[in-house]
């Protein structure tokens, strides 16, 4: 007579259960099955931009379009409007002192150049790894819940820099184009149609091309930014355990995590090393080139005619920026983890020599505490101080001090994060490029002072 009373309160408890996972995130759930219908799946708005910028490649049909809208978009209507577009001969005259033509085929080259740079990245992203196996979301059921519940905020936050970025740029892009479209006009082979119906067709072709393309470069700059945020939030969790243990019994849990960290920490490296010199070596020769250009012309400078320029220099470099700090973040992180071990070893150390002498009576640790002091106090002038810490130490639980030992010195042989062929983009390689491209400038300013 039970069963049927005890089958219906298994069957309650099911459906609180299932009840109470629904309401769980979805990299909080212990199953991470993709679903495009659930309603909590954070990668809902990385699927609906991909099928926005004509990326979804999980078809033929959808690779088409993909290839066909990036070579209209990237190609074709730049191409158009460099070629097609004149300044009207009743205002030539006046605009001959603004060029605007000039600055709009100068910008053409590095918005399609970036737009090339990503398209080929996500491409082999794509096709080669997968959206989950990209973001590392297969993985995250190895974290703990710290990590997955910052990788969540995380994802949440990532759309918000693109739109950061994106937004006030197309405002200025677009009173920009409505300035420039009003002043010149489109001229196509044949002189057929009504140049209004032209200008207006062309103004939503070039609009359009701008915000594809530089959707298209900030999309792989956000990714790469959220992978790098992954990996500083399991830094931070690889800090928590050794804020939380002090035996060295745990140095094997912590050497097998920084160990899955530093794979993945390479995977990202050899999957964005290229997207990221790509970038520095599009974006240098584009500065450079408007600058020359700026610098060679003496016509007026104003938003008529320089006005997309710095709409495009400001794209690239906020992209770029994104990407460099985000990875001298995680280098930062990385490096820094040898001196917390070293910390850890140090405070374990101290807490087992403290409790072996604690039946010594207080005098003597109160006389080993002074003679510990006074050889620290001194190794300025000595390395005394060593030696005792190794006598001393060698007799008190030599297996767990040699495994703790050998954890940190392995952290501080392995303290790389994000590398290009093998050098680590932290800080000092940050300010090496600042004085490159400080050098590059000042080399291009000599030449025009000489030659004016």
């Amino acid at each position: 007579m039970k069963s049927p009373k005890n089958s219906g309160d298994e069957t309650r408890v099911d459906i609180q259960f299932n009840l109470q996972q629904e309401n769980v995130p979805l990299l909080l759930q212990p199953s991470y099955a993709r679903s495009k219908s659930l309603l909590f799946d954070e990668l809902r708005n990385f699927r609906i931009s991909l099928k926005w910028c004509a990326l979804d490649h999980s078809s033929c049909i959808g690779k088409f379009i993909s290839y066909f809208a990036f070579i209209f978009l990237t190609i074709i209507v730049p191409l158009i409007s460099s070629l097609f577009i004149k300044v009207p001969s009743s205002t030539q005259e006046d605009c001959a002192q603004d060029d605007p033509v000039s600055f709009n085929k100068l910008v053409q080259f590095p918005e399609s150049g970036l737009a090339l740079v990503g398209f080929f990245i996500l491409s082999r992203f794509f096709s080669k790894y997968g959206l989950r196996q990209l973001l590392f979301l297969d993985g995250l059921q190895d974290d703990s819940l710290f990590v997955r519940r910052g990788y969540t905020r995380e994802l949440d936050k990532a759309f918000r820099y693109l739109a950061c970025i994106l937004l006030p740029s197309f405002f200025v892009e677009l009173t920009h184009k409505i300035i420039y479209f009003s002043t010149v006009r489109v001229s196509f082979p044949g002189g057929g149609g009504d140049p209004w119906i032209n200008s207006i067709v062309m103004f939503v072709l070039v609009l359009a091309s701008w915000v594809y393309r530089t959707g298209l470069y900030l999309l792989v700059c956000v990714m790469f930014r959220l992978t790098c945020e992954l990996h500083i939030l399991r830094f931070e969790g690889l800090h928590n355990m050794f804020e939380g243990r002090r035996s060295g019994s745990d140095a094997g849990f912590i050497f097998r995590e920084h160990l899955r960290i530093r794979k993945q920490l390479s995977a990202t490296s050899h999957r964005y090393r290229f997207f990221i010199i790509a970038s520095l070596v599009v974006i240098s020769i584009s500065q450079m080139g408007a600058l020359l250009l700026i610098l060679g012309t003496h016509a007026e400078k104003s938003f008529f005619n320089s006005g997309e320029l710095v709409v495009c220099s400001a794209v690239e470099l906020s992209g770029f920026f994104l990407c460099v700090l985000g990875a001298a973040r995680i280098t930062h992180r990385a490096q820094g983890i040898a001196s917390v071990a070293t910390r850890w070893h140090m405070t374990a150390t101290c807490t087992s020599v403290g409790g072996s002498d604690s039946g010594k009576g207080n005098a003597r640790e109160a006389a080993d505490h002074d003679q510990c002091r006074d050889s620290t106090s001194s190794s300025s002038d000595s390395d005394s101080s060593s030696d005792i810490n190794i006598k001393v130490l060698s007799s008190q639980e030599p297996p767990s001090f040699q495994i703790r030992q050998a954890l940190v010195a392995y952290l501080q042989h392995n303290n790389g994060g994000i590398t290009l062929f093998g050098f680590a983009l932290d800080r000092g390689l940050l300010h090496t490029i600042f004085a490159f491209e400080f050098s590059l400038v000042l080399w291009i300013l000599s030449k025009v002072v000489v030659l004016s």
